[in-house]
């Protein structure tokens, strides 16, 4: 089986990670937390060859979704939340757009149960619950590539923040002893800043400590 390609686009004034996924030699692309220009997204991989058949959403914060309705609109391509983000998603105040003055809500076309998985095309991955930073928090892991978009619940040295609507200390702490169990070698690509792997941030994340 082919390789799996990880393309990551910063965009936004919180620089947002927005990633695809693909298999190299294959068209099915997969899209994370789309930050906004959900139409020039699409289009921008359309002209690498690629189709957008899945929009995976990590959590429901403004500055991962608001160019998942335009994404969708011209991809046909589903939404996926977990099921415990419905509520956040679909409120302007909880998800802090309107904070921002930009009034936006997502209805997920999927809403997922821990640990229930995904396929596409020839990728598959698994959602794994992270509540803490939102109530709905996820990860979506490749295990077999050895694969984890963490959203903002896990960052190089350091974690998302707990003080928004929905956010919980212990529930983030729970959410991070989750994740160290997986292998060390997983590499790690989070929602903001420089991508890491499960054995560095057992080593140097002050936040994994004690968890």
């Amino acid at each position: 089986m082919q390789e799996l390609k990880v393309g990551c686009i910063v965009l936004g004034i919180l620089e947002n990670n927005c990633y695809f996924i693909h298999r190299e030699g294959e068209y099915d692309a997969i899209f994370v937390d789309p930050n906004s220009q959900g139409g020039k997204l699409f289009t921008k991989l359309r002209e690498k060859g690629l189709t957008i058949q899945a929009i995976l959403l990590t959590h429901g914060h403004f500055d991962h979704i608001m160019g998942v309705n335009e994404m969708r609109e011209v991809s046909g391509a589903k939404v996926y939340a977990s099921e415990d983000e419905e509520d956040l998603l679909n409120d302007s105040i909880k998800n802090s757009s309107a904070k921002v003055g930009k009034t936006y809500t997502v209805k997920p076309d999927v809403l997922l149960k821990d640990g229930e998985e995904i396929t596409v095309g020839s990728m598959k991955c698994k959602m794994i619950k992270t509540p803490g930073h939102t109530e709905g928090g996820c990860c979506y892991y490749f295990e077999e590539e050895g694969i984890l978009f963490s959203g903002d619940t896990l960052f190089c040295e350091s974690v998302g923040r707990t003080d928004f609507e929905t956010g919980d200390v212990a529930d983030l702490k729970k959410s991070l002893a989750k994740l160290m169990e997986l292998p060390d070698e997983v590499k790690v690509y989070p929602g903001h800043g420089e991508f890491t792997t499960i054995g560095h941030e057992k080593m140097y994340n002050p936040f994994v400590a004690g968890v």
